[in-house]
């Protein structure tokens, strides 16, 4: 059977496949002051970053409409996998759904599975390849549908950024119950739980942070052998090969890639993040 996969712009791919055909993004839409950016492969990750710098506001984001779903879903493909930023986060989501329902509505029954993520950035990419990994093995789609909640269900999602302003300032913080000190330059360890950012640990500084998350994920990978660690950066190539090694003497992972931060990761995870699943 013909698969395609349908992603949200929060998805960030290892560059090899972002032109690839079996997959489609749909992207969301940033707002910085008057600027409006839509978060496809025409974002300038550096600009994007100076204006943000330059700005006294909050950077915004609005998730894809559930029409541009509906027209992605429109393929020859038989079996259609939509992977979407965690609904605790973004809308991308419930457009997703509603545009399978439009689909449905215009053009007939088609096997049409959205997974709702818990999480974000290369850990919506994890979801992605193993979509693709799993319907190339040539299963049923309801037996690749089983397999990737599992695997979802199993992801773990870490970061450490900069700033949480902008998580903060956009409502995104409604699991964590107090916010740190950022004034004492102590930095929060943080992770998703089932689609909610909390907090699980600090350290003052970026890179006593990052030794606390490398430990915390150490202790929590089940079968690491089995596993692809990715890393998101943002505009910190250096800092996310630190974390990678400093993971790889820890673990035995199956394999790692560090990916780029595409527009909406840029906005929230912010220049120098670091966003970790495995």
């Amino acid at each position: 059977m013909s698969f395609k996969i349908v992603v949200d712009s929060c998805c960030d791919l290892p560059t090899e496949y972002r032109k690839d055909p079996r997959f489609q993004v749909v992207p969301l839409i940033l707002q910085i002051d008057e600027h409006i950016i839509v978060d496809d492969e025409t974002f300038d990750q550096a600009d994007y970053l100076s204006k943000v710098a330059a700005s006294e506001n909050c950077a915004k984001t609005a998730c894809p409409s559930p029409e541009l779903y509906m027209e992605a879903y429109n393929c020859d493909a038989d079996d259609v996998y939509v992977v979407t930023l965690s609904s605790k986060l973004s809308g991308s989501y419930n457009s997703a759904l509603l545009g399978k329902n439009l689909y449905h509505e215009e053009y007939g029954d088609k096997n049409i599975y959205i997974a709702d993520s818990l999480s974000a950035c290369c850990g919506e990419a994890q979801i992605a390849l193993k979509a693709m990994e799993l319907a190339e093995s040539g299963l049923s789609f309801n037996e690749v549908v089983e397999k990737l909640e599992i695997f979802r269900d199993e992801l773990l999602t870490y970061f450490v950024l900069d700033s949480l302003e902008t998580l903060r300032k956009n409502g995104r913080l409604t699991g964590m119950k107090a916010l740190v000190a950022t004034t004492l330059n102590i930095k929060p360890v943080c992770c998703g739980i089932r689609g909610e950012i909390v907090q699980k640990s600090q350290g003052i500084g970026m890179r006593k942070a990052l030794m606390k998350m490398t430990d915390l994920v150490a202790q929590e990978l089940k079968n690491p052998e089995e596993k692809t660690l990715m890393i998101t950066h943002v505009n910190c190539f250096e800092r996310a090969s630190v974390v990678r090694d400093l993971l790889l003497k820890k673990i035995p992972f199956k394999d790692a890639i560090i990916v780029d931060a595409a527009g909406v990761s840029t906005t929230y995870a912010g220049d120098g993040g670091i966003v970790v699943t495995c």
